[in-house]
């Protein structure tokens, strides 16, 4: 049986370079204002860094993070909806295009960004994928360096899939909105994944429930201890 991790950033190993990224992706989606459940939101981490939205006519009005209500996100959804995979979740709040700020510092094998986007030297993620983890797909970055000859910072695109096994949930979780789709609960103390859910193809990717959380297997797991790569974490995730 298949064995899975949440991944976490060991701020002790990364913190020994000292280096920080401050940046975001290029575009973006509006978050949305709800007419049905009232409430103001946009996702985090449904990102899409491969997706070049400057081929738009619109595409300025993807630059400017603002709430918009539900019918004109579902117009501009629609612009950027043939340049994803069919199976791509779209909320509110979705990001697009390479990370563009500034990078600080010195870094080693890998980087954060906000505890919840992973960078990797260009040489790590070639190494990774010679040790047989599936699934990595880098994407350039342009982040502007005040050292000489900086690495180059590749950013890991990791598609939300997979859920969480429904016994892990609150018995009172509320319904999703009909409307615009907002569900409104908190990660489980003790979380367990819906062993049906989870891809078979790649090694690393984030909870459909909770794009903020990595999850890996345990091939990566082995791989990253094999290259001893410094700046993770790893929290066994049962399944059912």
């Amino acid at each position: 049986m298949s064995r899975y991790f949440l991944l976490g950033e060991d701020r002790a190993a990364t913190a020994k370079h000292g280096g920080e990224v401050d940046a975001t992706h290029r575009w973006r989606l509006p978050g949305v204002k709800c007419p049905a459940c009232g409430a103001t939101w946009s996702d985090v981490g449904h990102d899409h860094p491969s997706v070049d939205l400057s081929g738009l006519a619109e595409h300025r009005a993807f630059e400017r993070p603002r709430p918009e209500p539900l019918a004109e996100l579902n117009r501009l959804r629609e612009l950027v909806r043939p340049l994803l995979p069919p199976q791509a979740e779209l909320p509110p709040g979705t990001h697009f295009g390479p990370l563009v700020g500034q990078a600080f510092g010195a870094f080693g094998p890998l980087a954060w960004v906000g505890g919840i986007r992973l960078l990797l030297r260009s040489e790590v993620l070639e190494q990774l994928r010679t040790a047989g983890v599936r699934g990595l797909v880098g994407c350039r970055t342009e982040l502007r360096h005040r050292q000489k000859n900086p690495p180059e910072l590749l950013e890991l695109q990791l598609r939300p899939t997979g859920r969480l096994h429904p016994s892990s949930l609150p018995a009172d979780t509320p319904p999703a909105c009909a409307t615009c789709g907002r569900q409104s609960f908190r990660w489980p103390d003790a979380p367990i994944l819906e062993a049906a859910t989870l891809p078979t193809e790649a090694d690393l990717f984030r909870s459909g429930d909770f794009a903020t959380m990595v999850i890996c297997t345990e091939r990566f797991r082995d791989a990253v201890s094999q290259l001893a790569l410094e700046g993770l974490t790893f929290r066994e995730l049962p399944t059912r």
